[in-house]
């Protein structure tokens, strides 16, 4: 899913999604004599042909015109009455062998309903504006509905069976066994969280239909009003247009001061002209979602979202508490970045920039391609064999464009229906955060693909903390690479942005997940009131609530923001998604230390953790392949991390100013490659 970034940068996801940040445009040529590989200590792999790449979607493969998806649309509406009217007489005496057949003929219609949802959101997405998919979507979700409500009475039936009929339908049909971890996780479950009866079912199926029309119409807020700030002239007397791909591109590039101050206070306050707008929508998504969660006996959607990734509120409230007690961790960062520019006091507009020589040079994305791949030398050969197939077989859809109603950020939306690669939604602008953002992008399809190819269909997904940890741990592979290939001044830009995107992950997106949750109560006091929350309460909310997270040597504008406004993942029918962030990379700083210790039996494990899917619970997969938990331990671990990454920054800036000198950082080994011999939590 969408997925926002402290420094700004902003990406929006469906299934997962992410953020952005870091990387460069260093490479390591191949050795010669070996001109169609590349060879990195002792592994040697296909090198990707630049002639290859592709950098657009080819929806064919998923229906051939439009046409075809409207008659598909029209089949599964058809089809879903047939299940209904085949399976219900049939439910009133449940036996093994029937639900068997429900389980694969469900499956089969769901695969289906599956490429048709794909194409239409991946379609809209290329351009909100556009009708077709904009109908075809909400056409698409009213199916979604209709299909919820024809087949209640199964869903009524399964989560009211005791554990002694669960065992006799078992009995009855061996080739149920295969699909018992799919039937505790969707039915025996939530015994305690389920419609009582039919009717309840049509009324819950009836609110999601809502939800998901608020979130298509949110989005195309954000693209066509939120995200667009206006013109501004800068220095040399050109009008710069402000909008979502323009404004981060400045900010991230621009070596002037005054225009980022300029580009920056335009949108700021264009974003609170917007809030009013947006609080209306918020407030009756924020009435919708908590009114679907007591339905089902749950305190509020906050609770459902909980239950339903297997996390405690108490493990969550370690998290928190644990980040902000360490958030003067960054401020050694700050200190880098403000000494870097030659600044007494930083301010919001100067946190983006690339502490490169050039601020504004670009990296072409044949060239990201290269590095990303060379960032895979260690790991399994399965991982070149997918990211080669998914540049090259038009599977990403690379570049900008908002003029043309193109959603901002990217996501990646798997393809297990068809056991075929992810496809990728990008905003490829050239800039060191795109590269970033390219291979968090390609471990969801790693991820994604492996599923696909080693469980069942029905086990092809994973809790949201879980699917941003193959994402997030590429982003490690890569600044490692890039630290340990590069000259020191690459090695410096690189590393900056990557701590800078640390305190993204543990303080902004920990953050949003507060915000959600208080915003909710608010929008509901106002609504027992027979009001309506204002712009300028949940502007004051956010603000109140950035400033326990947030830096306090970065002089923000006095004023309330607004950044809420635009942030995709708040309109979500997944509510709650962002602190899955800091939980995931956590996660991922401790497997990744794991790698650097033993990559032979990490990439074993984790070649099966990526492939295992649903098949078993989240913390029994982490416990089962890496003796992992989440608890407050996890969350200082992962703190440690940040301290020891910015000691080796403040060593790459020494190597690159002259001889190297003993330091803290030196007598750590935390330089190059040793960096990850350090031991965390010891």
């Amino acid at each position: 899913m969408k997925r926002e970034v402290f420094t700004g940068v902003t990406v929006l996801g469906i299934f997962l999604l992410f953020f952005v940040f870091p990387g460069c445009g260093a490479s390591v040529e191949a050795e010669a004599g070996s001109p169609s590989g590349i060879t990195v200590g002792e592994y040697e792999f296909e090198e990707i042909n630049p002639d290859e790449v592709t950098t657009a979607w080819d929806d064919t493969y998923l229906f051939g015109s439009r046409g075809d998806a409207q008659e598909e649309l029209e089949r599964l509406k058809q089809r879903s009455v047939e299940i209904s009217e085949t399976f219900r007489p049939e439910f009133e005496e449940l036996s093994g062998p029937v639900l068997l057949d429900y389980i694969e003929t469900k499956k089969e219609f769901s695969r289906s309903f599956e490429v048709l949802y794909i194409y239409a959101y991946t379609g809209l997405s290329k351009n909100v504006n556009d009708q077709f998919f904009s109908s075809l979507l909400a056409n698409t979700q009213d199916l979604a509905t209709e299909h919820g409500k024809a087949v209640a009475f199964a869903t009524v039936k399964l989560t009211s069976l005791s554990t002694e009929e669960w065992e006799q339908l078992f009995s009855e049909e061996p080739g149920l066994e295969e699909y018992r971890s799919y039937l505790e996780a969707a039915y025996v479950r939530f015994a305690e969280h389920r419609p009582e009866d039919e009717a309840q079912a049509a009324y819950l199926a009836d609110l999601e239909n809502q939800r998901m029309k608020l979130r298509t119409e949110a989005f195309s807020k954000i693209t066509n009003n939120v995200t667009r700030a206006g013109n501004i002239t800068l220095e040399n007397g050109d009008e710069y247009a402000v909008n979502s791909q323009s404004y981060y591109t400045l900010l991230s590039t621009d070596p002037s001061r005054a225009n980022r101050e300029k580009c920056y206070g335009q949108r700021f306050y264009h974003l609170i002209d917007e809030s009013d707008s947006m609080a209306v929508l918020y407030s009756e998504k924020a009435r919708l979602d908590d009114l679907a969660a007591r339905e089902l006996d749950y305190k509020d959607s906050y609770e459902a979202c909980l239950y339903r990734l297997y996390l405690k509120g108490s493990q969550v409230e370690e998290m928190n508490t644990v980040f902000k007690e360490r958030k003067g961790v960054f401020e050694g960062c700050n200190d880098f970045r403000k000494t870097k520019l030659g600044l007494e006091t930083l301010k919001p507009f100067d946190i983006n920039l690339q502490l490169t020589e050039v601020p504004g040079g670009e990296y072409a994305y044949a060239d990201a391609l290269k590095s990303v791949q060379k960032s895979y030398a260690g790991m399994d050969p399965r991982f070149n064999g997918i990211f080669l197939e998914i540049v090259t077989g038009n599977f990403i859809d690379v570049y900008p464009d908002p003029e043309n109603g193109k959603q901002p950020g990217g996501y990646c939306y798997g393809l297990s229906a068809l056991q075929a690669p992810a496809l990728i939604f990008m905003n490829y602008n050239g800039l060191i955060s795109d590269q970033k953002a390219l291979t968090h992008e390609l471990g969801h399809g790693i991820h994604f693909y492996l599923m696909g190819q080693s469980v069942d269909y029905l086990y092809c997904s994973a809790p949201i903390y879980e699917m941003e940890v193959p994402s997030t741990f590429n982003e490690e592979l890569f600044v490692d690479y890039v630290v340990e290939n590069s000259d020191r001044d690459t090695a410096v830009a690189v590393l900056s942005q990557h701590i800078g995107e640390y305190q993204n992950y543990f303080s902004f997106q920990p953050m949003i997940t507060e915000f959600e949750w208080k915003a909710h109560q608010l929008c509901a006091e106002k609504d027992a009131e027979n009001g309506t929350v204002s712009g300028a309460e949940l502007n004051a909310l956010w603000t109140e609530l950035y400033k326990e997270y947030r830096s306090d040597s970065i002089e923000y504008y006095a004023g309330d923001s607004a950044e809420w406004t635009y942030i995709n993942h708040i309109y979500l029918t997944n509510n709650y998604y962002t602190f899955n962030y800091a939980v995931s990379k956590s996660i991922t700083l401790a497997l990744f230390k794991q790698y650097r210790e033993d990559p032979e039996t990490f990439n074993e494990n984790y070649i099966a953790y990526l492939s295992a899917g649903t098949t078993m619970t989240p913390e029994e997969k982490l416990k089962k392949y890496f003796g992992i938990e989440i608890n407050k331990q996890l969350f200082e671990d992962a703190m440690d991390v940040v301290e020891l990454r910015i000691l080796q920054l403040e060593e790459l800036e020494r190597e690159r100013n002259g001889p190297k000198f003993e330091s803290a950082a030196e007598s750590l080994n935390v330089y190059s490659g040793s960096f990850w011999e350090v031991p965390v939590g010891e």
